[in-house]
């Protein structure tokens, strides 16, 4: 469940508590927009951040719009690698984790063209002062693996603005990191509101306190370090990747993040898998050390996974059907696209 952490409560932070009390009472009023770039297996770390809070509103019957976003994967990259692969396995986990097609729209980038076309209007919204200022545009630049900046690593906070305004999302769930992004989309909406007249909501931000789950090297879990427990994993590669888990020398298992990172990843890990608290997992593990821990690890998470890895394996065997479910939802987000596009140009004067 998403929650809000009590310290800092920061105007975005109390606005989220605000939201939550908002969705528990009217949910149907909310339309959600996330997604993720096929660029590699979902793991543990997605799912626990952000893929059973999905679930979770859908189920309490907001309106979700599930993004996969193939085009932005170009933004870092020179190429779009193994993309049909990748984006297969998206759909796989979705559906294995409960995405449910017939209540979430899920969709990509490349098969909505009036979606991208947004992209040409907003980008007259938006200085490029402003978009150079913007704090995760300036790190993925830093991080980029193309050899020179691309002119769509600059666009990328306006595509996301297209993503979210197209179906007139007002609600989107980020992480504190993810702010700058989502203030993008509010100041194009907006200005195109002022400009043109009342066309998009200025969408709200429903802050995810999801704790940072490590990898087994200690450090962040991330498709492209090496580090994470993909969701599609079989049991035998999950013992194995969590056997080879960083830990320390001290037999005594606790649960102290800031001085032992990788033992109290693993502890904290269990925990959620277990839906216990870490400090309980660590005290009743003790001073198994970290053999009796991983033990505890592997046991929790394939035990978690077990009825996800069985649909996905299930889904997998009719792979025309998964295709089918993108199809729809193509069909469904270019219906919602189409209508968009149509009540922009009629805003701004533009005949057909």
């Amino acid at each position: 469940m998403t929650t809000v952490t009590d310290q800092p409560m920061t105007p975005a932070a109390l606005r989220s508590a605000e939201l939550e009390r908002q969705i528990a009472v009217d949910p149907g009023r909310f339309r959600i927009l996330t997604g993720d770039r096929p660029t590699g297996a979902l793991h543990l770390g997605h799912y626990f951040g952000t893929l059973h809070n999905r679930v979770r509103l859908q189920d309490l019957g907001a309106e979700v719009f599930v993004l996969i976003a193939d085009y932005q994967v170009l933004t870092d990259r020179d190429v779009a690698e193994r993309l049909g692969e990748y984006v297969e396995g998206l759909l796989l986990d979705y559906l294995a984790i409960g995405v449910d097609p017939a209540r979430t729209t899920v969709f990509n980038h490349s098969a909505v063209p009036a979606l991208n076309q947004l992209l040409l209007p907003f980008l007259s919204l938006v200085s490029v002062a402003e978009l150079g200022r913007n704090p995760t545009v300036k790190d993925e630049i830093a991080h980029s693996r193309q050899a020179a900046v691309s002119g769509l690593m600059y666009t990328y906070p306006v595509h996301q603005a297209a993503d979210i305004l197209f179906c007139k999302g007002n609600l989107v769930p980020v992480g504190q990191d993810q702010l700058p992004h989502l203030e993008i989309t509010r100041t194009v909406a907006r200005r195109f509101n002022e400009r043109y007249g009342p066309v998009f909501p200025e969408p709200d931000a429903l802050l995810s306190a999801a704790p940072l789950l490590l990898g087994t090297d200690g450090t962040k879990m991330s498709k492209s370090r090496g580090n994470s427990v993909a969701l599609g994993a079989s049991e035998d590669e999950t013992a194995r990747l969590i056997k080879g888990a960083t830990t320390d020398a001290d037999r005594h298992i606790t649960y102290e993040p800031a001085t032992r990172p990788g033992v109290a990843g693993l502890v904290l890990l269990a925990a959620l898998c277990l839906d216990r608290d870490p400090h309980a997992v660590a005290e009743e593990i003790g001073d198994g050390g970290a053999a009796a821990l991983k033990r505890t690890v592997t046991d929790a998470v394939n035990a978690k996974m077990a009825p996800i890895r069985a649909r996905r394996a299930e889904y997998a065997q009719d792979m025309g059907q998964v295709r089918d479910i993108l199809r729809a939802g193509n069909e469904r987000a270019n219906a919602v696209a189409d209508a968009t596009l149509t009540e922009v140009r009629e805003a701004m004067g533009m005949f057909r």
